[in-house]
């Protein structure tokens, strides 16, 4: 990537404690620990001073083995209150390569994403220009074809960084088909086939917002939340777009990461695609498992990020929209009554087999399905 001209985040190498005390005196604390062959937030740790440098070594060589069967570790400088920022790229085999605009996914929890929109509400046009264009060069350089994403690293004063190349389709795919009319799978398939695409990209329309329901915790650290899923109820209509990995019944378990699905919504301004977005979170249900579909809710009515103004850190920092608010004494009262009234309406139902205790969800699914 230096060679084809792609500002990188300054690092180095960090194969012994030695190499990695040099690194990191070289390029200036703090820096981050991060596995060579790892991904998605895993193996990453920062450090702020040298006496930390060596145990935060030890325990991500530790995490980067058990994660991705490599213990190699590098370096890089931290680059502090970034935006999180990534370029679609489409590649044909005859030479095109064409950049897709860019989508915003700062908002993250333990490195990994939680919701990401397009156009960025923070990005001016000539930087996505010249974002574009290195992503452009970056990808010739490989002779890369098909679909892929250069993800960077925006800071406050408007400089860019490169931190990785993603060579497949991402899991944000969804707001980029929806600002462009392409299928990107689609369009992948006819690269393999040898077909070219368009040498100009389509014009960008509106704005697209997609979010990540996850099977976890936000107010004990977004820890995951195995179960089974005893109610389910997604949202649809017009613009809006759930890819789902879950159904009624589904088990939630601890050996997998716990994304249920990715709902993605299309306005005509950035706006409009909080308010469709909004309305599409109230009418999601999930019973049986705790998700991130409150937090989701209460992120979506905060100035700040109303305001296009976050960061990657922004929801560490925002401890306050982690809190399930308690429920009212009305709420309280109308849960009782409904549960009271399923299981009057299935007395005679026997106990869950994988629990044990006749719960109100299997409750709920044996009157539905009866």
């Amino acid at each position: 990537m230096q060679r084809a001209g792609v500002p990188i985040v300054p690092g180095g190498g960090a194969d012994t404690l030695e190499e990695a005390e040099h690194t990191a005196n070289a390029i200036g604390y703090p820096v981050l620990v991060k596995a060579t062959d790892g991904g998605g937030g895993k193996g990453m740790r920062r450090v702020e001073k040298p006496d930390d440098l060596a145990a935060a070594l030890t325990r991500t060589r530790s995490e980067a083995l058990a994660a991705f069967g490599s213990d190699r570790v590098h370096l890089e400088k931290a680059i502090d209150l970034p935006r999180h920022v990534e370029i679609q790229i489409l590649g044909d085999q005859h030479g095109t390569i064409v950049p897709l605009y860019e989508r915003d996914c700062s908002l993250q929890r333990r490195h990994q994403k939680i919701l990401e929109e397009t156009p960025c509400p923070a990005l001016p046009a000539e930087t996505l220009a010249q974002m574009s264009q290195v992503a452009v060069a970056g990808a010739r350089s490989l002779g890369y074809f098909s679909a892929g994403t250069f993800e960077f690293l925006l800071d406050q004063q408007g400089h860019f960084y490169f931190l990785e190349m993603n060579t497949r389709l991402q899991v944000e795919h969804p707001i980029t088909e929806l600002v462009t009319g392409l299928d990107l799978v689609e369009q992948m398939l006819r690269v393999a086939a040898g077909e070219r695409i368009a040498e100009l990209p389509p014009e960008r329309r509106g704005a697209a917002i997609e979010v990540r329901v996850y099977a976890e915790d936000p107010s004990v650290g977004f820890l995951p939340s195995p179960g089974v899923i005893r109610a389910l109820q997604e949202p649809a209509g017009p613009f809006v777009r759930v890819d789902s990995g879950v159904a009624l019944g589904t088990t939630i378990s601890t050996a997998y990461d716990p994304l249920l699905a990715k709902l993605s919504v299309w306005g005509s301004d950035r706006r409009a695609a909080i308010v469709r977005l909004a309305r599409a979170l109230e009418e999601y249900s999930v019973l049986g498992v705790t998700t991130n579909l409150g937090f989701l809710r209460r992120l979506l009515q905060d100035p700040e990020f109303l305001a296009g103004h976050y960061d990657t850190q922004f929801v560490d920092r925002r401890v306050e929209l982690r809190a399930e608010p308690a429920l009212d004494a009305q709420r309280q009262t109308d849960w009782m009554a409904a549960l009271a009234a399923l299981e009057f309406s299935a007395p005679t139902l026997t106990a869950a087999p994988d629990t044990g205790a006749l719960s109100p969800w299997v409750l709920a699914e044996r009157s539905r399905l009866r």
